[in-house]
């Protein structure tokens, strides 16, 4: 057990669950623990938070600082109930020791949709010294403090690498400093202003810009700046000796599964979610990723795999993400016209039908999406590198359809620049709902390709004619 258990004195008992030479206690189910023996311990796993707090307070009131943190290490690793996790070894010395979280289904808030699940990525390099690059999302902390304890102890880490400050990547760093006290933290002076806000840390710190190096031994790490991809805090890490990218969020995907590399899962699954990923995410800032790959590019770096935060690793060609990338930020485009819409009574879903057998007239692919049942992510998703879009909504109090409100208010803030757009749908005694979607199509950078076309009350046989050709022509311009 290294210390666990010995030394805590009988006046300490009160702290420690069960009652002790009953065969209950933390004593008796560790050591059971380490001896792979069941053990009947008066202990649950739903009760481990409290355990571990108990722990906690044991050692801060027996121990000096770092004689605490190495006991608090030991119990982390004994206390994962005697399963050994898999190690999983990207590199030499260089181990995935992150997170897998199966049941996430949304991300930021409620703004983006997850069916997948996803991974929170961190990294542990062992060299002379020993450095983790990114931290997970605190929920899991126990999990990334169990997969380092099969490496080494989690006070020997030396160093911390804050790629970038958002919660998921770093709400576990002050879980880890409680067992790493001494360890420093790097990152960009941005991400230092964000800890300070976020988690009161006004601990060991060292700001890093483009080009800082920090030598592990025989290994080192090169700082890369990258700001607003996606916060202004964002850096990469590059282990130069073995060609590793740490990327932090960039070429990341949400997708849970129990291989961590690209070439161990389903490509169409993997391309899906990391097409989807940078639709919702990465992609109004699609210049600012231009111009940081241009810069990679100069650099002269050479890439071998690249580790990104969230989803699989790309060790097999993963120049296949970045020329990916480049294409999205460049806006290319397949001959592809989707239309979403919503309908009040039926009318504007006849419009958009017809519509969508014109575009397919023409011999373009169409897909058709009706709000709310359509899932808005997956829908930008598919929009990424899309020729075209339609949008139709019948009109409501002068104005669209309520359904579509969230879907207007993401086209903004998405800006799919240089998509051709055009407008239909029905409206009664007044309209409004065209003119408000035009406006929409306009802020968020989309051009025009097409006035309008809107029809009172219901499309008669002749409205619906014009409605198909309308679909061919907006088609042709693709």
């Amino acid at each position: 057990m290294r210390g666990v258990t010995e030394g805590i004195p009988m006046e300490c008992a009160d702290l420690i669950p069960g009652k002790q030479g009953e065969g209950g206690g933390i004593s008796e189910f560790v050591r059971g623990v380490v001896r792979k023996k069941p053990v009947k311990a008066r202990v649950d796993t739903s009760e481990y938070d409290a355990l571990l707090e108990r722990y906690k307070m044991i050692c801060r009131r027996l121990f000096p600082p770092a004689r605490a943190s190495k006991r608090l290490s030991a119990y982390l690793r004994v206390v994962s109930w005697g399963l050994p996790m898999v190690k999983v070894e990207l590199l030499r010395d260089v181990f995935w020791v992150g997170a897998v979280d199966w049941n996430l289904r949304h991300f930021h808030g409620f703004s983006y949709s997850i069916h997948r699940g996803t991974t929170y990525n961190s990294y542990l390099i062992t060299d002379q010294k020993v450095a983790l690059v990114d931290c997970v999302y605190q929920p899991f902390s126990k999990e990334m403090l169990e997969r380092i304890g099969e490496i080494v102890e989690p006070s020997e880490i030396d160093y911390i690498i804050a790629n970038h400050l958002e919660p998921d990547h770093s709400s576990g760093l002050l879980d880890l400093l409680e067992v790493a006290p001494e360890a420093k933290v790097y990152g960009t002076a941005r991400c230092k202003q964000g800890l300070e806000k976020y988690y009161g840390y006004r601990g060991n710190f060292s700001a890093v810009k483009t080009g800082d190096r920090l030598s592990l031994g025989k290994r080192t790490l090169t700082f890369i700046e990258a700001p607003m991809i996606h916060w202004p805090d964002s850096m990469f890490t590059y282990l130069a000796e073995e060609g590793l990218l740490m990327p932090n969020d960039v070429f990341g995907q949400h997708l849970a599964t129990s291989s961590r590399f690209n070439d161990q899962v389903d490509r169409c699954e993997m391309i899906e979610e990391a097409k989807k990923y940078y639709a919702n995410i990465i992609w109004p800032l699609s210049p600012i990723v231009l111009r940081k790959l241009e810069e990679i590019q100069k650099m002269g770096i050479r890439i071998n795999m690249i580790a990104p935060s969230h989803g699989v690793i790309w060790r097999e060609n993963p120049g296949e993400i970045v020329g990916l990338y480049s294409r999205w930020a460049k806006g290319e485009r397949l001959k592809r016209v989707l239309i979403v819409y919503d309908t009040m009574w039926g009318s504007t879903e006849k419009m958009a039908k017809a519509m969508m057998e014109g575009v397919m007239e023409a011999g373009v692919e169409a897909k058709l999406y009706r709000l709310p049942d359509s899932d808005e992510s997956d829908i930008f998703g598919d929009l990424l590198d899309a020729g075209g879009i339609l949008v139709g909504s019948s009109t409501i109090n002068n104005g669209i359809l309520p359904t579509l409100g969230t879907f207007a208010v993401d086209l903004r803030g998405l800006k799919p620049k240089g998509k051709l757009a055009a407008v239909f749908g029905s409206y009664g005694w007044g309209g409004g709902a065209a003119k408000e979607l035009e406006a929409v199509l306009g802020d968020a950078g989309c051009e025009l390709a097409l006035p309008s076309y809107t029809v009172n009350w219901a499309p008669s046989a002749e409205e619906l004619g014009r409605c198909k050709e309308f679909g061919r022509e907006f088609a042709s311009k693709l």
